[in-house]
């Protein structure tokens, strides 16, 4: 059986059909997740939950444990990871409600540990492409299978992610338009490099909540209209996840598998002790010495 995980707001486990629904704590060399797991199964899949920002969004998004977060996912069996983001949209044609399934990130945070790597290992993943083309692929698919009335799913786009909590100011929007960026948000990174290092496939479904503030025509931003839209999107998103989930399953041949594979530059034999069991489940393979 096959194991999905999901990252995203709390509402996202409600999915009908989904049965054996348990709870689990978790503890990780990394601290603690956000959250309890919520585990399930739908049909032939496991499905592991987690709300990012905790059970009543009370965890900012530079005090999200990213770490955590994966590492527990990982402790669970999960393959692949879709990612439910809610954005703001920078571009005219991506109207809130809609849906992108974005393939390119911009990391324009500042104050979040990025890696797993450090303490005695340098390790360096490829990351070109931080999205797994197969996952991303799925996801496309169930999100256009989803979509109803004049919603749309927009294939591809760069995610700007920057720290907050604080939302932009109307300058900074207006640069990062002229970047050609399609969104913007607060999470998601360093949630795909973390996910590529752990070898995890990941792809992001973004929610677009509002035109951030560079549309002069819309009111600006609040947290409350962000909301708002996304009480509405959530609907959608659950049936997307649904069809990711039911989708026949396939094997995964996607470089993602053995990412970390020649990423450590380290000598194996100087790794200390602790940070050797610190990355046991997600690369101790790597760093096991000859006999």
């Amino acid at each position: 059986m096959s194991t999905l995980g999901v990252i995203g707001g709390s509402g996202l486990y409600q999915l009908d059909g989904l049965t054996n629904v348990e709870e689990i704590a978790l503890d990780t060399p990394f601290g603690a997740p956000s959250d309890r797991y919520i585990v399930g199964r739908l049909g032939d899949v496991r499905m592991v939950f987690l709300p990012r920002h905790g059970r009543g969004h009370r965890v900012l998004p530079h005090e999200i444990n990213f770490r955590a977060n994966l590492h527990g996912m990982k402790q669970l069996g999960v393959e692949r990871v879709v990612a439910v983001s809610a954005v703001g949209s920078m571009q005219p044609e991506i109207r809130p409600g809609d849906l992108v399934v974005v393939d390119q990130f911009i990391d324009h945070t500042r104050r979040r540990v990025a890696t797993f790597f450090g303490d005695g290992v340098a390790g360096h993943v490829p990351f070109g492409d931080p999205v797994c083309a197969d996952l991303r692929a799925s996801v496309l698919a169930a999100a256009r299978g989803a979509v109803t009335g004049d919603t749309r799913a927009h294939d591809g786009g760069t995610y700007l992610v920057i720290d907050g909590p604080q939302f932009s100011t109307r300058a900074e929007s207006l640069l990062y338009r002229s970047w050609g960026v399609s969104v913007i948000g607060m999470t998601c990174m360093p949630e795909a490099k973390l996910a590529r290092e752990a070898e995890l496939c990941y792809s992001t479904l973004a929610l677009s909540t509002d035109y951030d503030c560079w549309h002069e025509s819309e009111e600006d931003v609040t947290a409350a209209a962000v909301m708002a839209m996304m009480q509405k999107n959530v609907v959608t998103a659950r049936e997307v996840l649904r069809r990711v989930a039911l989708a026949p399953a396939q094997p995964r041949t996607c470089p993602c598998t053995t990412a970390a594979a020649h990423a450590i530059m380290t000598d194996a034999a100087t790794i200390p002790a602790e940070t050797r069991a610190r990355l046991d489940l997600l690369v101790g393979k790597y760093l096991r010495t000859p006999a």
